[in-house]
């Protein structure tokens, strides 16, 4: 058994490379080999949002505060709220953040593939957050 206690690892700052906005990532756990799961919490300031991006294993989102948005490459914005759990299966595009006018936080989960957990992509327009 492992306890890991609330202040045992430092929040960061989303990369500008691959966040827009003010993102605070806040990790939870990432299990040891053979286990390949991992889970942070982030928090998305209002208009802060991910670079689209996929996962090999897919992705899951537990909305914990505030109002966000999802979108999968194709799709339509989906406004996501507190108790929402959303899936993103292996491979498809997508991107997530908090609404306009309101911050967001979710518990992010996904597992790596030959060490890696998420391929970051291009960064979503203001045009196509606003859509």
């Amino acid at each position: 058994m492992e306890i890991r206690r609330v202040g045992s690892q430092p929040s960061g700052k989303g990369p500008s490379e691959y966040f827009t906005g003010t993102v605070r990532i806040d990790p939870l756990f990432e299990a040891a080999a053979p286990a390949r799961v991992a889970g942070a919490s982030v928090t998305f300031e209002p208009g802060a949002r991910t670079a689209w991006h996929t996962h090999p294993l897919g992705q899951t989102l537990i909305v914990t505060a505030g109002k966000g948005r999802v979108q999968r490459w194709g799709g339509q914005i989906e406004e996501i709220s507190p108790g929402d759990v959303v899936w993103f299966p292996p491979g498809e595009k997508h991107w997530h953040g908090a609404s306009p006018t309101t911050a967001m936080t979710h518990i992010a989960i996904q597992e790596r593939l030959n060490g890696q957990a998420v391929e970051w992509m291009e960064k979503v327009s203001d045009d196509q957050y606003q859509s």
